[in-house]
This record gives C-alpha cells, structure tokens and sequence, in this order.
C-alpha cells in the first residue's frame, strides 16, 4: 500500500501556486490540499498537474440558513468535481443543524458522488455535523455509506480529553476514515504549541495510534493507498506571543516534522 503525504495550502497563501507547487515538490510531498474558491480551482488543479502533484480540493457549505447552505454546497461539489481531485474532502453541515438536514446534506454529497465518480469524504471538525465522537455515532448507524476524513483533534478539544473513555466511539470513527489530517490536539485546544517538545509526546503518540489503526485497517483491506495531510495551521492555531503575534513555532517545520515522523513510524 502506498502511502501518499500532502501538504496544505493553509499558512502557505502569501505564495502563488507555482511558487508553493515547486517548494511543496521539493519537500518531499506528493501533493497538496487546497481551499480554492471558483476563480482559483483551475490554475490550482493545472499548477499542481504540471508539477506532477497529487490534489485534494475542500468544499464548505455556505449560509447559516439551511436551504441556502444546501443549495451553495451542491453547487459547489459539482463544480469541485469537475476538476476530478483525487479526491473532495468536506467540511459539511453545520452543528446547530438538525440532525435530519446535516443528513440531507450527507446525502446530498453522496448523490454527486455516484453521478461523479469523485470521492466525497467528510471531515470531523468543530462546528460542523461531526463535531464530536458521540455526536457522530447516529449518523453512522444512520448512513452506513459516510466516510471520513479523521481529524480527531477537534475531538480531543471538543470532549476535553484524550477520548480513553469512548473506545467503541472511536472504533466505530476509525472503521469508516480514509483520510488523515495529522494535527495533534489536547483537550484544551485543537492544536498543540508544538509536537516535537516533550511535554506533548503522549498527546503525539495518542493521535498516532488512531491513524496506526486507520493504517492497518486499509493494509488488512488491500487499499491500494493511504493518503495524509500535515496540516498544522498558521494563527490562530498556532499558538503566538501577546503583543508580537510571533508565533511559537514554525508551522512549515511542523508539518515536515509529521511528515517524516510518521514515514519513520510506519517505515514508508
């Protein structure tokens, strides 16, 4: 199974795509994911092509108002999935939707799916449907067709723990996520100051035991790849100084970091 690593766009939009593509490229990365807007997806997808870079594209919903929400997100997965990504990853719904119209919306993705032939996975994030480990437990049993991408880090901070009393919670997440963001979190934040220092090692070696499990899981499955995204954030997930708004840590030297940690981890 290969295993494919990628870097985000987030942190990095002060350089234009072929600058970015070309340092990407050279770090070592197999590709990039990217939020781009309508005006910008083509040059992504085109720059990123030349450059022989793999390309997730993100899609978002819209207005807090449901029907126009609906009717922006199903616009916007069309016209992402002409661009045939490798995949779409999608930070869906919204928490203070009901549980029936999140569902819709699920439902909705998997419909462009179907008629695409683009893979839609879905995003565990704060503020969206799958804003916690319980939350989620219902639209599983409910949709047995969702899958995600696992950023478990929103959970941590979420539940305010490092989840060792939701096993089966977890087990069950884990059972349908195809995609990793490899950001470490801890229960007071969805992001630590910086995973190299050694009072955040069991927070790095919690979450890299959950993407261990995705791992195997693909392995045992005969997936033909695993795909991970080093996507620690520039401010204001990263932590800065008051005052100087320097940040703490460089977020470019973080995501190598996970990068190489966790090919040294896994012997990729």
């Amino acid at each position: 199974m290969n295993t494919l690593f990628f870097c985000p766009y987030w942190g990095l939009e002060s350089l234009t795509y072929p600058e970015v593509a070309k340092r990407v490229k050279t770090a070592g990365y197999d590709g990039m994911e990217i939020a781009a807007g309508p005006d910008k997806r083509a040059e992504a997808v085109q720059v990123m092509r030349d450059n022989g870079l793999q390309l997730i594209l993100m899609a978002f919903g819209g207005s807090s108002n449901f029907a126009e929400h609906r009717r922006a997100y199903e616009k916007d997965l069309y016209a992402i999935a002409a661009h045939k990504p490798l995949f779409i990853n999608s930070q869906t719904g919204r928490d203070y939707f009901s549980f029936e119209q999140n569902l819709e919306l699920i439902q909705l993705a998997l419909t462009v799916q179907q008629q695409t032939g683009v893979t839609i996975l879905h995003e565990t994030h704060r503020g969206r449907f799958s804003y916690s480990a319980p939350g989620m437990q219902s639209y599983l049993l409910r949709q047995p067709n969702l899958r995600l991408t696992a950023d478990y880090s929103h959970w941590v901070n979420v539940a305010e723990s490092y989840l060792g009393e939701q096993t089966a919670n977890m087990e069950r997440a884990i059972a349908v996520s195809d995609h990793i963001h490899c950001r470490v979190g801890h229960p007071e934040g969805p992001q630590v100051s910086d995973p190299r220092a050694p009072e955040w090692a069991d927070a790095l070696e919690t979450h890299a035991r959950w993407w261990d499990a995705i791992r195997t899981r693909l392995q045992r499955a005969n997936a033909p790849q695993l795909t991970v995204s080093c996507e620690f954030g520039p401010p204001t997930y990263l932590p800065v100084l008051p005052y100087t708004q320097q940040p703490v840590a460089s977020q470019w030297d973080i995501n190598l970091f996970m990068k190489d940690h966790l090919k040294k981890r896994w012997g990729v």
